[in-house]
């Protein structure tokens, strides 16, 4: 499994991005996915998660109403669209995916994992 993220990059608070991730190398849409930050000298969080048919999605409390995950199972792409951003949404986002095709599984069983995007807010 492989899979490329992109779309980070530089704002001010309040603005918006958006990030994709491509994924390749199994059946994309019997998984669920999720996108993952770890800001500097913090732990990686889970931030949002969707599962196959896009018909259940988890949020971050932090990120409720902010951010919305969702997913194109003809393209193997899932998104993140970011708005209100803010100075603490700063890190490096990740896409991942499960080794299960349980739906949104706790961040720990996600075993494949994108090489992450940059997003930095300034304030």
């Amino acid at each position: 499994v492989q899979l490329q993220a992109s779309g980070g990059g530089l704002v001010q608070a309040g603005g918006s991005l958006g990030l994709s991730c491509v994924y390749s190398g199994r059946t994309f849409s019997s998984y669920s996915m999720g996108w993952f930050r770890q800001a500097p000298g913090k732990e990686r969080e889970s931030v949002a998660a969707i599962n196959w048919s896009g018909g259940r999605t988890y949020y971050a409390d932090s990120v409720k109403g902010r951010f919305t995950i969702s997913r194109d199972n003809a393209k193997n792409t899932v998104y993140l669209q970011m708005n209100n951003l803010k100075p603490e949404d700063t890190a490096v986002y990740y896409c991942a995916a499960p080794r299960s095709s349980r739906s949104l599984p706790p961040m720990s069983e996600y075993a494949y994992w994108g090489q992450g995007t940059q997003v930095t807010v300034s304030s």
